[in-house]
């Protein structure tokens, strides 16, 4: 089992995305996989109409200003971290870097994500989360390494494409 725990680095507002690709960089290439596992900006698409009144989806930040850092913490990771350009520092008290507790992390969202087999594409689910809470879809594509899943479902008599984690559907039983 890694001693990887996860941290959160606070950045420049619009930065978020910069920061985590540039950790993910030096990661790769300084070999440091084994320091620094883990490097994501939380996420959700979300669908919004246009002005035409067409339906788009856009990624929105759960959390903006914040990178979250799965990471084994050795002077050499926290330096790769708090040094690279956009990060304003560790959140915690004063210079010293907390990790987050196993409650924070499951209120977060910051879990290991698990597969549901029993889904495949064509399946017919239905959605158990706001907005599109009670409504049917068909699975058009499904991610288990990210516990993500594509549903159609039928906006203004079109179908749209709306991405869900896996627990936010339960198929519909034939």
């Amino acid at each position: 089992m890694s001693e990887a725990k996860w941290y959160i680095l606070h950045t420049y507002s619009g930065y978020e995305n910069k920061v985590a690709d540039n950790i993910k960089t030096l990661v790769e290439n300084r070999s440091l996989g084994h320091l620094i596992e883990e490097v994501m900006v939380p996420t959700e698409e979300v669908t919004e109409t246009t002005a035409k009144g067409v339906p788009k989806l856009v990624k929105v930040k759960l959390y903006p200003s914040y990178v979250y850092v799965k990471m084994v913490m050795t002077d050499e990771s926290w330096y790769i971290c708090r040094n690279t350009r956009g990060v304003t520092g560790f959140v915690g008290p004063g210079s010293k870097p907390i990790p987050l507790t196993e409650e924070e992390i499951n209120n977060l969202g910051v879990v290991e994500k698990t597969t549901k087999a029993s889904l495949k594409e064509g399946d017919i689910v239905v959605i158990k989360s706001d907005p599109f809470e009670g409504i049917e879809g068909v699975v058009k594509e499904l991610d288990a390494a990210a516990g993500t899943v594509t549903v159609m479902v039928s906006m203004f008599g079109q179908p749209t494409p709306t991405k869900l984690e896996l627990s936010d559907v339960e198929k519909v039983s034939s």
